[in-house]
């Protein structure tokens, strides 16, 4: 089975970095994945992208050495066994506040006797190899977001739960969750102190500890800071900018 390269960036120390696809193109997609990410994330929960587009992305993904990862819109068994059945690499799961969710995450991921995942790879053959099913439990990626009050305070239990590969930070909800502004970078301490507590203890857990940032400076800061996978913004957000930028320096 294709080997998933993430994890051996974890093992060697090497910072992931992930891009995150919201615009629904398949165009799109292929062309933000051949500028040397690690991974690529097609956005199902807060993106404009329904399942028949996600498909045309991961294929799209694929032409390239970025990972094809999945957000699914939540805890949906079905829903995520959908998107590994297409070809997705790993699945970054929002809004896991409990054990409980964890672990039910970490069950529709993996085949039995790991997990209840139903058998019916589909593409996943296409991308994984024919010996999918042998190596599935092994190479795929399984990341709960800690987003919630909740999750926060049930970190440590989230963190115990077998199988599950790594923490992915929503810095958003997070923000909004202790009562604060969302911002990716809050300059608020209760919020910055909640991010780096979650880096640190994903990190002695020896997992993967994951998080959304604006930009690529802010990635680089968080890199500094120690985590392991860092997402430099995302398409919809850079583009904006980078347009905005070009209508402004055209009026100058």
């Amino acid at each position: 089975m294709r080997s998933n390269k993430l994890r051996q960036l974890k093992a060697e120390g090497r910072p992931i970095v992930n891009a995150w696809l919201s615009i629904g193109s398949a165009y799109a997609a292929e062309a933000v994945a051949h500028q040397g990410f690690d991974a690529a994330t097609v956005d199902c929960q807060h993106g404009m992208i329904g399942f028949e587009t996600a498909i045309l992305m991961l294929q799209a993904i694929s032409s390239t050495d970025a990972i094809p990862l999945v957000r699914p819109s939540g805890l949906v068994p079905s829903e995520i066994m959908r998107f590994l059945d297409a070809g997705a690499y790993g699945i970054i799961c929002p809004m896991i506040s409990t054990a409980r969710d964890a672990a039910d995450l970490v069950s529709a991921c993996r085949y039995p006797p790991d997990g209840t995942r139903s058998f019916g790879p589909a593409r996943g053959l296409l991308y994984g190899g024919a010996d999918y099913l042998d190596g599935a439990n092994r190479e795929l990626l399984v990341f709960g977001m800690i987003e919630t009050r909740a999750g926060l305070d049930n970190l440590e239990d989230i963190l115990g739960v077998q199988g599950l590969d790594g923490i992915y930070v929503g810095p958003n909800d997070l923000s909004l969750a202790l009562g604060h502004r969302p911002e990716n970078e809050s300059s608020v301490s209760e919020v910055a102190d909640a991010i780096e507590l979650v880096r640190r203890r994903t990190v002695e857990a020896g997992k993967i500890a994951g998080i959304f940032c604006s930009n690529g400076p802010a990635a680089a800061m968080r890199v500094a800071q120690g985590f392991d996978l860092v997402t430099p913004g995302n398409d919809a957000a850079l583009l904006r900018g980078v347009m905005r930028d070009a209508v402004n320096a055209s009026r100058a």
